[in-house]
């Protein structure tokens, strides 16, 4: 399975311990992640300036992302698919590396349900789902 992951499930991931958490580490045992630079350089700042984590490690965070995932350079997306201009990148992640879902916490992400035949699920749907064909 071919995964992109958000911004917002990543903080939750490494801010607290749960379900964002355990979404993403079932993630990088189980699938491919797809990550684009840019969505590394936004969840290191995100990291560092609300969540407060030293920058070792954020770094360190990053790192093992980018070692785990696969790189890819994003797709052109027509601004209009997404309200949020900021989300479009995931969008253009998701057609470039041929993803299976989507996985957000992000309403105007969540809202298009899917996105050129990409399902977006919420972590709970993505881990009810997997869990349950497993």
């Amino acid at each position: 399975m071919r995964v992109v992951i958000d911004a917002n499930v990543l903080i939750a991931a490494y801010a607290a311990r749960g379900l964002c958490e355990a979404t993403v580490e079932l993630c990088i045992i189980n699938n491919h992640i797809i990550l684009t630079q840019d969505m590394l350089n936004d969840l290191a700042e995100k990291l560092t300036k609300k969540i407060r984590l030293p920058t070792v490690s954020v770094a360190a965070i990053t790192a093992y992302l980018k070692n785990n995932s696969q790189m890819v350079t994003a797709a052109q997306v027509p601004p209009k698919a997404c309200r949020d201009p900021d989300d479009l990148n995931i969008l253009g992640a998701a057609v470039a590396g041929d993803a299976d879902y989507i996985i957000s916490g992000d309403d105007d992400l969540l809202s298009l349900k899917a996105y050129e035949g990409i399902p977006i699920v919420t972590p709970r749907q993505y881990w009810e789902l997997f869990t349950r064909t497993e």
